[in-house]
């Protein structure tokens, strides 16, 4: 079988455009997998959300790797972790490439912001990036750190973000190509796809880049084809899908003071033991329980 480390590297160098869900804890993971994406996109903010705090860095990384450890094992395809800025300098950046390969993670980008990171939709102008030497010293400790050969770091290029002009940008990504990452992900907050055409123009598909269409959203996907992207990741699209279902299922709810009007809308608890496993467990019961001892149920609530 492929090594998910494998799986995701050819993808990021695949000759067609390939695709990254979001997914934010373990069930959400594995819906990404069941609905046919070939890799996962572990997102920060998303997983920050889900714990309902802050994209600061106010959850730890250990706290972020537990959850990431539910996701892998949750999983046969590859995820690409949003490790931020490698939550600190290129000592824990090595550290965090060490755990993640401990848990079967396929990859991880970090972005030349500053620790603790600020989330790129916010105020993107005022914060400051990395200097470029120290951030490829982080990117060579990564890649000296790992070690599965195909585990991939992604550089998160956010001088875009950060107001800076398209020289920078590029400076960086070919600064951080010659440091050894795998692919470079140029970031925008445009509402076009002008930024990033023009980066594309003149980087000529010289190394893999990953792009996060949020904000140009309503780019047709063959300009990404035509520009010669190798990657698109749809960021954060499944917490926001669950937040808007929780919160109309929550008003409903207390409004009617009943169930009735709901039940019909949302998925059954029988779908909630499929996702989870159940039967496996049911039939594991049957060969290693005493025949006279009590089986697990499933409980409803």
């Amino acid at each position: 079988m492929m090594k998910k480390t494998t799986k995701l590297k050819r993808l990021l160098n695949s000759q067609q455009l390939e695709f990254l869900m979001e997914a934010h804890n373990g069930l959400s993971a594995k819906i990404v997998e069941e609905a046919g994406f070939k890799a996962i996109w572990a997102s920060g903010l998303s997983i920050s959300a889900s714990m309902g705090v802050r994209d600061n860095n106010e959850a730890s990384w250990t706290q972020v790797v537990d959850v990431l450890e539910f996701m892998s094992d949750a999983t046969t395809i590859p995820i690409l972790v949003d490790g931020d800025t490698g939550y600190g300098n290129f000592n824990n950046a090595r550290r965090l490439v060490e755990k993640l390969e401990q848990i079967g993670i396929a990859g991880v980008c970090i972005e030349d912001k500053l620790f603790p990171k600020t989330n790129s939709f916010i105020n993107g102008n005022a914060q400051p990036l990395a200097p470029i030497e120290e951030f490829c010293g982080k990117i060579k400790a990564m890649k000296d750190t790992q070690m599965d050969e195909d585990f991939v770091v992604v550089a998160r290029i956010e001088a875009f973000i950060a107001g800076w002009g398209l020289d920078e940008a590029l400076a960086r990504a070919e600064a951080y190509r010659q440091a050894g990452a795998d692919a470079v992900l140029i970031h925008s907050k445009s509402s076009d796809f002008n930024q990033i055409a023009a980066f594309m123009k003149e980087w000529k598909r010289r190394h893999p880049v990953i792009i996060v269409p949020t904000k140009y959203y309503s780019t047709p996907t063959s300009e990404f084809v035509k520009s010669g992207v190798n990657a698109v990741i749809w960021a954060n699209h499944n917490v926001r899908a669950s937040i808007t279902a929780m919160q109309e299922i929550s008003k409903k709810i207390l409004k009617d003071e009943s169930l009735i009007h709901v039940e019909d809308s949302i998925v059954t608890v029988d779908e909630i033991f499929r996702l989870q496993n159940v039967e496996e467990l049911q039939r594991a019961e049957k060969k290693y329980l005493p025949s006279n001892a009590t089986p697990s149920q499933p409980e409803t609530e």
